[in-house]
């Protein structure tokens, strides 16, 4: 009853190879997608072309819970997209899959099948599936932008153009009891 399966399809101006080395650079998330990723540590690289690298992750979405996971990368075909397998409060795969658009630009769908493990979200999921699933597509939305923002600011050619691109979407609730500090994390 706690299975979720989310497909994403995004359509960004840039080649599928820019989209890769964007998203492949994860400890960059929370500077360019911090509606969502609120801490990313790398803790093993991996071999050459990313296979084996183990990532933690400290994420939310719209609503006031947070989620500790991690990902490892399974498999890895440049420039077309690359698999994780998740564990923690979500257990499952990720499949990123990049792809050349008839208009120039890269179709980015992102296949998402997961359990959730978190307590609240295993427990609730009979009740609250439909809120569970609006809240992972806000934090995809919130992706979107933030990928589309980020593929700006790396074509970016001058201080000028670089300071015209907005901010990405900050996270919600943001109030000091939600927050991060230097030493901990405080959860709510």
């Amino acid at each position: 009853m706690s299975n979720y399966h989310f497909i994403t399809h995004w359509q960004m101006d840039a080649t599928c190879e820019e989209v890769y080395r964007t998203l492949e650079k994860v400890e960059d998330l929370p500077r360019w997608w911090p509606s969502v990723y609120l801490d990313v540590k790398v803790l093993e690289k991996g071999q050459a072309g990313g296979v084996g690298k183990l990532v933690d992750l400290y994420t939310k979405g719209w609503l006031p819970y947070k989620l500790r996971w991690q990902f490892k990368v399974i498999e890895t075909d440049f420039p077309k997209g690359f698999t994780l397998t998740v564990t923690g409060d979500f257990n499952g795969i990720g499949v990123w899959t990049f792809r050349p658009a008839e208009n120039g630009k890269c179709d980015v769908i992102y296949d998402w099948r997961i359990s959730a493990e978190k307590p609240l979200l295993k427990k609730m999921s009979w009740l609250l599936r439909p809120i569970f699933s609006a809240n992972h597509e806000w934090a995809m939305r919130q992706g979107m932008e933030s990928l589309r923002l980020e593929l700006l600011r790396n074509k970016a050619k001058t201080a000028e153009a670089l300071s015209e691109i907005q901010a990405p979407p900050a996270p919600t609730f943001t109030s000091p009891f939600f927050a991060k500090s230097k030493n901990k994390i405080l959860t709510g």
